[in-house]
């Protein structure tokens, strides 16, 4: 199998203002989330169709230099969700937090106060399952849209946050939709997020690793060979 970036949009200048009238959906892609995505269509297609993707991950910031010679920086889901942070207290606008559990929420929204004083927080924790049904998502709808944020940030756990953004997107009054996953733990203080140096080093991964070794082991040992696996692939085979 190829790594085929071509059918991927990788951008990394975020909008520093509202395009009032115009939706746009902002995903992520990981080593990780490249290899599941090659394997699950519909999960693809989400990514392919976001409006902006941004490399989570020094995996794809690496493929992108070797086979395209393209130099790309590093984006995390966290700088994201800072990126509208700002933006939403400096306009003091309404944001949207869907996913996680009450007491995660009302961690976010409690630091926000304190952070962010300006922005309006609101928030909804979603039935714990698989795939939401009709019935659970229009109650999701109603809420969000009684509101009518800037900015919706969706915390459901790739790939089933980007798949319900890419089956929903249509139906929710909001500006901007972010799937930002692990951020909402992040925030909140539930999982402490590793230091810079690990960060600049491009090794984030490996004190989260040692912190959730039972979620993370299989995109470390399985999805991360895997990846390299492609890309050297991608790398030395015949142009097509």
């Amino acid at each position: 199998m190829e790594i085929r970036f071509k059918d991927y949009i990788l951008q990394t200048q975020l909008p520093t203002s509202w395009i009032e009238g115009k939706k746009c959906v902002i995903n992520t892609i990981n080593p990780h989330s490249y290899c599941i995505a090659e394997e699950d269509p519909e999960f693809k297609e989400a990514l392919i169709t976001s409006d902006i993707l941004i490399p989570d991950g020094v995996g794809i910031v690496l493929a992108s230099r070797l086979l395209y010679g393209i130099k790309i920086p590093k984006v995390a889901g966290y700088d994201l969700h800072l990126h509208y942070l700002d933006l939403l207290n400096q306009t003091r606008a309404k944001v949207f937090y869907l996913g996680s559990t009450d007491s995660t929420l009302e961690k976010i929204r409690k630091r926000l106060i304190k952070e962010y004083p300006f922005i309006q927080f609101y928030s909804y924790s979603p039935p714990f399952k698989p795939v939401l049904d009709d019935q659970d998502n229009s109650r999701i709808h109603q809420i969000i849209n009684e509101v009518k944020p800037k900015v919706l940030f969706v915390g459901m756990t790739a790939p089933k946050q980007e798949k319900w953004v890419y089956q929903n997107k249509d139906i929710l009054d909001v500006n901007i939709i972010c799937s930002i996953g692990a951020v909402f733990d992040f925030y909140s203080g539930n999982i402490k997020r590793p230091s810079k140096f690990w960060i600049d080093l491009g090794l984030e991964w490996l004190p989260r690793l040692l912190h959730e070794p039972r979620r993370l082991w299989k995109r470390t040992f399985i999805s991360s060979p895997k990846f390299l696996l492609y890309l050297i692939s991608s790398k030395f085979s015949a142009p097509s």
